[in-house]
């Protein structure tokens, strides 16, 4: 019944065809793959700081990204890898970014929460919880200034919701009719913490109704749902009808971070999310509908594995940023 709820939805929202439909898949599993060597490169300490992996929400970034156009801009969080790919972010600079390798997108100075690419409307991952809310409204005002016709679209978890930035974007959005939606990616959990024990609403859409625009619930292990609620509000926005909120449920599989055994937490309940997996969802639902074939959809996984390697392998020739270029790119006031 979910399915046939999705395929509405899309079609509603406009047909996608079976080449999009492969697309998607192919950037879910791309990023499956990209997150699963992080993890063994940081477990190697080849990777410094630390890094959080998008392993379990991948429908949310790529359902986003596939209904947006290519100059629309993107926000994300410290939780960014999955925006980026789904964005159309390059592999190789993004994993040489993770490695702190001069061939990365911030010259390895970022490194895993720092990644931007503002010519593909990657306006930048932060490490600070809520705080690219502000940055993706301030993108839409310039949309809106200058007639654009662009779209922003900010990802933050549901813990960045709470925070006063979100109040402040959410009102001056509404107020000016400005094209960004709000993209709440749900994934049950505040860092160490169950959400439900850290709000007092549990249905997280109704933030929306004190600013006047519309909060919708979408299953975010739904790539097609996704897809069908941001490409609606992205046609909301271009009509100058104002932003909407987006709170797209899922879970976060893995630990807050790499390292993180996620103890924590129940083990039933883990074994409940692997059994509602995004990309065995959708590799199903492509089968069933003759998108694709058994064979086929084993190419893309092996493709898709394929590039992450040849990225990693990108990372590890490319040297670290040297001594006589530590300060460029860096602002101070």
């Amino acid at each position: 019944m979910a399915d046939e709820i999705s395929r509405t939805a899309v079609a509603e929202a406009g047909e996608l065809t079976k080449s999009q439909m492969r697309e998607m898949y192919h950037k879910m599993l791309l990023i499956r793959s990209f997150e699963k060597l992080g993890r063994e490169l940081f477990q190697r300490d080849l990777i410094r700081g630390t890094t959080h992996t998008y392993v379990g929400e991948e429908a949310i970034a790529v359902g986003s990204c596939a209904a947006l156009e290519p100059g629309d801009f993107i926000t994300s969080t410290h939780r960014g890898h999955g925006h980026c790919l789904a964005k159309g972010g390059d592999p190789r600079r993004m994993m040489a970014e993770l490695l702190g390798r001069s061939g990365g997108y911030c010259g390895g100075k970022g490194g895993s929460m720092h990644i931007a690419d503002v010519e593909l409307g990657i306006l930048g991952a932060n490490g600070i919880v809520g705080g690219s809310i502000a940055i993706a409204t301030g993108a839409a005002f310039t949309s809106d200034y200058l007639s654009s016709g662009t779209v922003s679209v900010c990802f933050f978890g549901d813990g960045a919701i709470n925070q006063g930035a979100f109040a402040e974007s959410a009102n001056m959005a509404s107020l000016w009719r400005l094209p960004v939606i709000y993209l709440c990616e749900e994934n049950q959990y505040a860092e160490f913490s169950p959400a439900r024990r850290t709000r007092p609403v549990e249905d997280l859409s109704l933030h929306a109704v004190p600013f006047g625009f519309p909060g919708i619930t979408a299953d975010g292990n739904d790539v097609l749902a996704v897809y069908a609620a941001v490409a609606e509000a992205a046609a909301r926005a271009r009509r100058g009808e104002g932003p909407t909120l987006i709170v797209a449920q899922t879970y976060r599989r893995e630990g807050h971070h790499v390292g993180d055994s996620a103890d924590y937490r129940d083990s039933e309940e883990v074994a409940d999310a692997a059994r509602r997996d995004p990309l065995e969802r959708f590799r199903l639902l492509l089968l069933r509908d003759g998108v694709l074939e058994e064979e086929e959809a084993a190419e893309l996984a092996e493709a898709a594995h394929e590039e992450i390697m040849s990225a990693v392998e990108y990372a590890l020739a490319s040297e670290p940023p040297s001594a006589e270029n530590l300060l460029d790119d860096v602002l101070a006031e």
